[in-house]
């Protein structure tokens, strides 16, 4: 067992928490039994497994699943693990994993139907929350555009909820790049604007969100700047029906990358 939190291998598992020696090492952290499990579902998936002894016990299925991919399982102390993991209350579980993203290109020859373009998202939980919402709706891919959080920060790896393991992500790309390789494929850009004449409901009467679509979110706070918004092809805004001012990202793109959904599954999708 692991005690020592001076152990080069925690040391070196310890420095992924810094975005710079992420990016050096092309590795990051993914903490607790569902990112462990999603990690495993992706050729070479987890480099390495640190895990406490109650874990293992209760885990037990999970860690020898790991081991038997060849990759080292370390038994660390319950203060090793604090020192490793992100959260206050630690599940005992944490898996050292190489990057993930893909190129812009290879995104697009996979004629996707449905992708996200996240512009100056600052949030992790934000950022890892649409992630979770883009997987669900069906979404083939997320774009971390411009000045957006790196989804490999530990909120956002546990905001996605094992998502980020299922969706192509593409990262440092421009807004203006990714909107013309995206439109050359044959996507229609719309820009999540609350400010927009042109309403969600008005663009599903007359049946256009059936249509081949990367969806442009905004910065949190401010959203997007005109500059962004008059790359797209519409900017559209989600109706409100009550009092409340605006809704936030999370719930913004939620709604919108539902109503692509369903028109384009055409309720074929099974409840879960």
């Amino acid at each position: 067992m692991v005690t020592s939190t001076r152990s080069p291998r925690v040391r070196m598992a310890r420095s992924l928490a810094k975005r710079a020696l992420r990016e050096r090492s092309r590795l990051f952290l993914a903490e607790g039994p569902q990112a462990v499990r999603e990690a495993m579902g992706r050729s070479g998936g987890i480099t390495e497994l640190f895990v406490t002894s109650p874990a293992r016990s209760r885990h037990a299925e999970l860690v020898r699943a790991v081991a038997a991919t060849g990759a080292p399982v370390h038994e660390v102390s319950g203060e090793v693990m604090a020192e490793l993991a992100q959260t206050v209350t630690p599940q005992g579980l944490l898996a050292v994993c190489p990057f993930i993203d893909v190129p812009l290109t290879e995104l697009v020859a996979a004629e996707p139907r449905l992708v996200v373009v996240l512009a100056n998202v600052r949030d992790p939980g934000n950022a890892g929350t649409v992630l979770r919402t883009a997987d669900a709706a069906g979404a083939q891919g997320v774009i971390f555009a411009d000045a957006s959080v790196d989804p490999y920060n530990s909120k956002c790896v546990r905001s996605s909820a094992g998502s980020l393991f299922h969706l192509p992500l593409v990262l440092g790309v421009s807004v203006t790049q990714a909107v013309s390789e995206l439109r050359r494929a044959g996507l229609a850009v719309l820009a999540a604007d609350g400010s927009a004449a042109l309403g969600l409901d008005d663009l599903d009467r007359v049946g256009r969100l059936g249509q081949p679509t990367a969806w442009l979110f905004g910065n949190e706070a401010w959203g997007l700047p005109a500059d962004l918004v008059a790359q797209a092809d519409e900017a559209v805004s989600v109706p409100i029906y009550g009092q409340a001012e605006s809704l936030n990202l999370a719930a913004a793109a939620a709604v919108c990358l539902y109503a692509s959904a369903r028109a384009q599954y055409g309720g074929a999708a099974q409840s879960r």
